[in-house]
C-alpha cells in the first residue's frame, strides 16, 4: 500500500526538494541515453499548460475525469516545474520518465477509438471539414469542434478506456506522476497536434478523404491559407513533402542528339585526347633534355682526352 496515506500505517515519505528530484532524473536521463534511448523532455515556460487548441481541449477534458480529480491539481504542479524527464506518445500508449524522489517510470494505456465511433464522427465532420491544416489549427465550425470533443461520444478517451501505471510507491489509482504525464500530453499537442490521432488509433487524413476527392491537394491541405504553422512542421504533421509541384526547374532538359553530332562529339574528344598526350610527350622531352646534354658533353670530353693521349703517345 502507499506511504503517501493510503492505508500505510508507517510515517510518510521524506519531502524531496525539487533540485534533488531533477538531479537523480537527470542522472537516470543520462544513464539512458548511453544506452541510446532518445528522450523528449517537457518544459512549460508559458502561463498555462498548453494554449492551442488540440492542447486546450486535452486539458480540459481531464476535468471531466471525476475519479482523478483529487490527484490532478499536485500532477499540474509537477507538469509545470519541468519533473518530466521524458514523454513519448504512440498508438495507444504513453511513456513517460519522471522526477519524484527518486525518477519514476509511468505508462499509460489507452484503447484505440472505437471503430464504429470514428466511422460516425468522419460522416458527421467530412463535408465541414476541408483543409488539414484548420483540423490540426482547431479551426472549424462549432458544430465540428462539438462533435470531435465531446466527453461522452468524440474522440476523448473515457476513464475505462484508460489503463494507468507508475512505479512510485503511490497505491492510489492516479498518482501525481501520472497525472503530471498527463498534463505533458496536453502541453505535447500544442506543437504535435497529429499525436492525438497517432495515440487513438486513427489517422486525422480520413475526415477530409470526401474533400481531397472534389478539390486541388494545395486547397485540401490547407496551404493557399495562411497558417502560423511553418513549412517544416507541417511536413512532420502530415508525413509528406510539402513542396510546390509547379516551380519551375532548376535545370533544363537534356536534348537528344543527332547521329552528326554525336559524331562530331566524338571526334572532340579523340583531338582532345591526341593534343593532351602531345602535351605529354613534348613536356618529357622538354624535362629529359638537360641530362642528354650532360651526357653528350661527359662523351665530348673523353674522346678529347683519349686524341690527347694518341698524340703523345
Amino acid at each position: 500500500m502507499s506511504r503517501y496515506g493510503y492505508g500505510y500505517d508507517h510515517e510518510w515519505a521524506p519531502y524531496v526538494p525539487v533540485a534533488e528530484r531533477k538531479r537523480l532524473a537527470e542522472k537516470e536521463a543520462k544513464r539512458r541515453l548511453k544506452k541510446g534511448q532518445s528522450l523528449a523532455p517537457i518544459r512549460i515556460t508559458a502561463r498555462k499548460i498548453a494554449t492551442t487548441f488540440w492542447g486546450t481541449a486535452w486539458c480540459d477534458n481531464l476535468d471531466h475525469y471525476s475519479d482523478f480529480a483529487n490527484r490532478l491539481p499536485r500532477g499540474r504542479t509537477y507538469a509545470r516545474n519541468g519533473s518530466i524527464v521524458d514523454l513519448q506518445i504512440n498508438t495507444g500508449k504513453i511513456t513517460a520518465l519522471v522526477a519524484g524522489s527518486s525518477p519514476y517510470d509511468v505508462k499509460i494505456t489507452i484503447k484505440k477509438l472505437n471503430a464504429k465511433r470514428w466511422d460516425q464522427l468522419r460522416k458527421q465532420c467530412s463535408e465541414s471539414i476541408h483543409s488539414l491544416i484548420d483540423l490540426m489549427r482547431g479551426k472549424l465550425p462549432d458544430d465540428v469542434l462539438h462533435h470531435l470533443t465531446d466527453p461522452k461520444t468524440g474522440m476523448f478517451p473515457s476513464p475505462r478506456e484508460i489503463s494507468l501505471s507508475c512505479d512510485c510507491p503511490d497505491g492510489a489509482s492516479l498518482c501525481k506522476h501520472l497525472a503530471a504525464v498527463l498534463y505533458g500530453v496536453g502541453h505535447r499537442l500544442d506543437s504535435e497536434p497529429d499525436l492525438f490521432f497517432r495515440l487513438r488509433g486513427v489517422n486525422q487524413q480520413d475526415l477530409i478523404s470526401e474533400a481531397l476527392a472534389t478539390q486541388s491537394v494545395d486547397a485540401a491541405l490547407g496551404l493557399d491559407q495562411e497558417s502560423a504553422i511553418d513549412s517544416g512542421e507541417l511536413e512532420s504533421i502530415f508525413g509528406i513533402d510539402l513542396s510546390v509541384n509547379d516551380a519551375e526547374p532548376t535545370s533544363k532538359p537534356t536534348k537528344k542528339l543527332t547521329k552528326k553530332k554525336r559524331s562530331a562529339n566524338s571526334t572532340k574528344k579523340k583531338v582532345t585526347k591526341k593534343r593532351a598526350a602531345k602535351k605529354v610527350t613534348t613536356r618529357a622531352k622538354a624535362k629529359a633534355a638537360p641530362k642528354k646534354a650532360k651526357v653528350a658533353k661527359k662523351k665530348k670530353k673523353a674522346t678529347k682526352k683519349k686524341r690527347e693521349v694518341a698524340i703523345h703517345a
